[in-house]
């Protein structure tokens, strides 16, 4: 399947979500806090080599709602770690297991601006949030890469509704 079709199948999934969720309130926000991040480098016979690396991250996202338990949130965020700066672009499922407390799980892209020849790598993200407030959570997040030389990721952060 080509790009153009899985942008078009996304496209018009994301618009019957918003259809679906039109009795609901979409929410915008922004984000940002603290990363660990890992690479991990085979060197062939050599064995592996890793790096960790700590650093910050910030962006925006938006929550459509399903019901009142489900949500699907897509993000961007631009990721700066040690030499590396990035985006992630996570489309989660977001879960209430509890009131105020939040699983997510989906697929991420990652594009490196300045590393790489192949720029964009794919991962998993698997989060969890708390509501501090209506308008303020924490969350943290685990962003797990699927490629070779994908970086995973531990991340501790703030959420604000606007």
């Amino acid at each position: 399947m080509n790009y153009r079709r899985i942008v078009l199948v996304a496209f018009f999934m994301m618009a019957a979500l918003v259809v679906n969720a039109q009795d609901l309130d979409t929410r915008f926000g922004v984000k940002g806090g603290l990363n660990k991040t890992f690479f991990t480098v085979d060197l062939q016979d050599l064995g592996f080599y890793s790096i960790s690396e700590t650093g910050f991250y910030g962006g925006v996202f938006v929550e459509f709602p399903i019901d009142h338990f489900l949500t699907i949130q897509p993000e961007v965020l631009y990721i700066s770690v040690g030499d590396f700066n990035f985006l992630n672009v996570p489309i989660y499922a977001k879960y209430e297991v509890a009131n105020k407390l939040h699983l997510m799980a989906g697929p991420s892209v990652n594009y490196f601006f300045d590393f790489f020849n192949n720029k964009l790598k794919i991962g998993a993200d698997i989060s969890t949030s708390y509501d501090i407030t209506q308008s303020l959570d924490a969350h943290i997040k685990f962003a797990l890469g699927l490629d070779e030389l994908a970086p995973n990721g531990l991340f501790f952060g703030l959420g604000l509704i606007l």
